[in-house]
């Protein structure tokens, strides 16, 4: 029997203050907070939560999972 290793679907998780609470613009690219890159969406959800609510206090500030596969592979992600 071979194990088989599942596809890595990597997803990062950042975030950072926005000028808008309806956009999507940051007010300072150069303090983005990189959370880090994850091989599973379950994985990167658990740590955009944890981020996200260390943040609670700061209503402009906001954290984002990025399906990176979905950029790397743009063909498969249909």
């Amino acid at each position: 029997m071979s194990e088989t290793t599942p596809k890595q679907l990597l997803h990062l998780v950042f975030g950072g203050e926005l000028n808008d609470l309806d956009g999507v613009e940051f007010r300072d690219l150069s303090s983005l907070d990189i959370i880090g890159i994850y091989p599973n969406y379950a994985e990167a959800l658990v740590a955009w939560k944890a981020a996200a609510q260390k943040s609670v206090d700061n209503a402009a500030m906001r954290y984002f999972i990025v399906h990176m596969h979905r950029l790397l592979e743009p063909e498969s992600a249909a």
